[in-house]
């Protein structure tokens, strides 16, 4: 590992002496594509017995998972305890939690498992500490809450933000639009994205693209670029194994900070601010986790019976039609379906007869009819 701690450092110290203009963009998509290689290594070491960084064996319960993330002391266990009840040990001095511990919210008819994570440090993607575990259990969330201390939320943040991204997982953004296949042969055929009259000119070029495959030893494939996009990038298209997730701020311990200081915070993004001890707006995280979490309940209903609101089917982010409900309730449902009766906001009269295509929306209820 010191090896590759060793040429990592090396790389990013050349970037950092390489002015970027258009001579060394080339070089330096180059660098970064030889970066990103080193840092799956080392993540995922070939060979040896220490696997690829598992998280921490926590059992996946309910219909999501949450995980709180941050450095230590800045009061995850508390908001575990106050959101949960679960009793996670918390005190004032750091890494009082050293495993993960969970706990499950009972929210708006869904059952949101929140993980409370040990405390990472600086260096959490290169391995140290136990960065590794707590950053993998990360992966695997649905909506990562960044817990931040109010007295440093902006300098803790970009941290926070560096040591995940460095893990291959990407906060609040999308993955790039980016067709990227690899072919037997016919070489590589790159088309860059066209920007029209008067938009930005195109941040990634034709040459820097194939200075970035020639890195990656690939010979054949066909790479189309939709939009501008970076040389960075293109390299998580090409590594494959990128986590793009929704996030949180949890701005904590607001009640140390003045009024004034507060109102700087509004100009950060996806932040809630919060007081775990004072147990202040933790309505507001609550309410601002389910909007990024993105469910679709829908309410069953037997015929001749009561929609079953106490038990709604919670489908997950998207598009979800009638048909993605029935697989959710059993894979047979589709092969006898003649159609559904819908109630709510997508059926245009109540009931509405429907076909398996019909896309359905938040709290709707479904009647299925089947096949005689």
């Amino acid at each position: 590992m010191s090896a590759i701690l060793e040429k990592i450092a090396t790389i990013e110290l050349e970037m950092s002496r390489t002015q970027k203009n258009k001579a060394t963009e080339n070089h330096l998509g180059s660098l970064r594509a030889k970066l990103a290689q080193l840092r799956r290594e080392l993540i995922e070491p070939s060979g040896k017995s220490g696997g690829k960084g598992e998280g921490f064996d926590v059992t996946k319960t309910g219909d999501c998972r949450v995980g709180l993330v941050g450095f230590p002391s800045v009061g995850k266990s508390t908001l575990l305890t106050k959101l949960t009840g679960v009793h996670s040990e918390a005190a004032a001095y750091e890494f009082t939690t050293l495993t993960c511990v969970p706990g499950v919210i009972h929210y708006r008819g869904a059952r949101v498992q929140l993980l409370d994570l040990p405390g990472i440090i600086e260096g959490a993607k290169d391995g140290k500490g136990r960065g590794r575990q707590v950053i993998s259990t990360a992966r695997t969330c649905d909506v990562i809450v960044v817990v931040l201390d109010a007295m440093k939320p902006l300098t803790h943040r970009r941290l926070i933000e560096k040591e995940l991204d460095g893990f291959g997982i990407r906060l609040n953004k999308k993955p790039p639009n980016i067709s990227y296949t690899v072919k037997e042969k016919g070489g590589v055929n790159v088309l860059p994205f066209k920007p029209k009259a008067g938009e930005d000119p195109a941040w990634l070029d034709e040459s820097t693209a194939k200075a970035i495959l020639e890195e990656y030893h690939v010979k054949n494939c066909d790479v189309k670029i939709y939009e501008n996009c970076t040389d960075e990038e293109l390299i998580d298209v090409i590594e494959g194994n990128r986590i793009y997730t929704p996030c949180v701020y949890a701005v904590n311990k607001i009640d140390q900070i003045t009024v004034e200081e507060l109102e700087l915070l509004d100009e950060v993004p996806h932040y809630v601010p919060v007081s775990s001890g004072k147990e202040w707006n933790l309505d507001g995280l609550l309410d601002k986790i389910w909007e990024y979490l993105n469910l679709t309940r829908i309410y069953t209903k037997p015929k001749g019976q009561n929609p079953a609101y106490d038990a709604p089917i919670i489908l997950k982010k998207g598009q979800v039609t009638v048909e993605d409900f029935c697989n959710s309730l059993h894979k047979s449902m589709v092969k006898n379906f003649k159609e559904a009766n819908v109630w709510g906001i997508s059926a245009k009269h109540r009931p509405q007869k429907v076909g398996k295509e019909h896309v359905l929306s938040d709290e709707d209820v479904v009647q299925i009819v089947k096949k005689i």
